[in-house]
């Protein structure tokens, strides 16, 4: 749901009464900044989780990393205290074979720029894995590796300019190390791009639909809420596929991003942790002068806003937070003047 011009403010609930997760059939996770960061475990993810699979709801996770196969991932996972197989994870890789799947031939040459997993995906959908455009595939996919060299890319450039259809397993710009941020699967796929102006691949990952739909079709129901991090990519992603996204704020985006989310960033429901996947669901209600959520009640006065109400604990700033945002985000799509909220954010001293 989303806030229109009108002057009502609309609930961004999940549509569902008593907790976030009542009567779904299944939570979808972001991983890095959701379930772990980097090697360690977000804490209370791990008991989050089998929560979930004791209420009989799947959980799956959801990455847009073509590197890694879901064993691998899974094995990650378990080893850090979440229970997981390979057929609970979906990659960007698997998505991206199926998309090449769907629009050639069965048997069709495919030039893979990427990992041994892409490559093992390319190949069970049936399609014919090559690695030079003089082979003449009908379509390249191009995916995170640490080995990718200048070479393969370069076969990639030569496959589109011969007519192949070009599919990426993502763009990320980034990828987390233990060291720092390095450069993602997004810095190759515009090295492709810088040598084909006007010419930009389908890509399979987050934002895009493909990824998320795979793991909906894995589930069989839509009646899934997917949990992210990033408003760019995750809650962007979940809104491309038209199921509620959750931000959980134990990762990469904050309170000060989601005052500035365009409506297709915007999450159904905001969470300090994963144990808010189990609280009741917040309502926003009032115009756009004055919204309540719970006991808290953020108000225009003149070219400011006041928040009213008790702001001591995690909960009842969160409840600060929903009014705050519902107020702002419903004075800019009705094109109101949107007062400055840094005071009122750095005030909510307990969500970051």
């Amino acid at each position: 749901m989303s806030v229109g011009g009108s002057a009502e403010v609309v609930d961004r609930r999940t549509d569902e009464e008593g907790s976030l997760v009542e009567g779904l059939d299944a939570v979808l996770f972001d991983l890095d900044g959701v379930i772990y960061r980097g090697p360690e475990l977000v804490p209370g993810a791990d008991d989050a989780v089998g929560r979930l699979r004791a209420a009989g709801k799947q959980a799956l996770f959801v990455t847009n990393n073509a590197a890694r196969t879901p064993d691998a991932v899974a094995a990650h996972l378990t080893e850090i205290g979440v229970r997981a197989v390979g057929s609970d994870v979906v990659t960007s890789a698997q998505a991206a074979a199926k998309l090449l799947a769907s629009r050639v031939a069965p048997g069709s040459k495919v030039l893979v720029a990427g990992s041994a997993h892409l490559r093992e995906e390319v190949t069970a959908n049936g399609l014919q894995v090559v690695a030079a455009a003089a082979e003449e595939p009908v379509a390249a996919v191009q995916g995170y590796t640490p080995d990718l060299t200048m070479a393969q890319l370069a076969e990639v450039a030569y496959a589109v300019q011969d007519g192949a259809l070009w599919v990426a397993t993502n763009t990320d710009p980034t990828r987390p190390t233990e060291s720092g941020l390095a450069p993602g699967a997004g810095t190759m796929v515009d090295a492709v791009a810088t040598t084909l102006p006007g010419r930009f691949p389908e890509v399979a990952g987050k934002p895009e639909p493909a990824l998320l739909a795979e793991t909906l079709e894995r589930v069989g129901s839509d009646r899934a809420v997917f949990v992210g991090d990033r408003l760019d990519t995750d809650i962007a992603g979940a809104h491309s596929v038209s199921i509620p996204g959750v931000l959980v704020l134990t990762g990469s985006h904050g309170k000060a991003d989601l005052v500035a989310a365009p409506p297709a960033q915007r999450p159904a429901q905001v969470i300090a942790d994963l144990g808010g996947l189990f609280a009741p669901a917040r309502e926003a209600v009032g115009d756009h002068h004055r919204v309540q959520v719970n006991a808290v009640t953020a108000v225009i006065d003149g070219d400011t806003v006041t928040l009213d109400g008790p702001l001591e604990g995690t909960a009842e700033q969160l409840d600060a937070l929903w009014a705050l945002l519902s107020l702002v985000w419903a004075r800019t799509d009705a094109g109101l003047p949107v007062p400055d909220t840094d005071r009122m954010l750095a005030g909510l001293d307990q969500i970051h």
